[in-house]
C-alpha cells in the first residue's frame, strides 16, 4: 500500500474506487502500476492507497487537489483504454465514489 502525500490545502478530494476483479490477468498488473506513474505525474494529485484480498476484492483510493484535476486524469488517453479493458477483461464489477475531504488526522 502507497502512503498518502498530504495536502497543504484545507480541503481536497478522494476518488474511491471499488472493484472485484476477474480471474483474468492479461497484463492487469503491468497496467496498474503504469496508471500509478502516470497518475503521480498528473496536476493536482496528491497520493494514492490500493488494497486487495486474496479473493480479488479491492479499494483504490487517490488524493486529488482539486475536481478539475479529478476530470483531466479521467479524460487521460491512457486513462481511458485502461478504464475500457477494465470493462472488458479486469473487473467483475465496480463502483466510483468522489468525496470532499474536509479534515484530515491521525495518532
Amino acid at each position: 500500500m502507497e502512503e498518502m502525500i498530504h495536502s497543504t490545502k484545507d480541503s481536497y478530494y478522494a476518488v474511491i474506487f471499488s472493484s472485484q476483479r476477474s480471474a483474468e490477468d492479461s497484463g492487469y498488473h503491468l497496467m496498474a502500476e503504469k496508471m500509478e506513474k502516470l497518475a503521480s505525474q498528473q496536476p493536482g494529485f496528491l497520493g494514492v492507497e490500493s488494497v486487495r484480498d486474496a479473493a480479488g476484492a479491492g479499494i483504490t483510493i487517490s488524493y486529488w487537489e482539486s475536481m478539475e484535476a479529478i476530470s483531466n486524469w479521467k479524460k487521460n488517453e491512457s486513462h481511458l483504454v485502461a478504464q475500457e479493458k477494465g470493462k472488458q477483461e479486469w473487473y467483475l464489477n465496480y463502483k466510483v465514489k468522489i468525496c470532499k475531504i474536509e479534515r484530515e488526522y491521525s495518532s
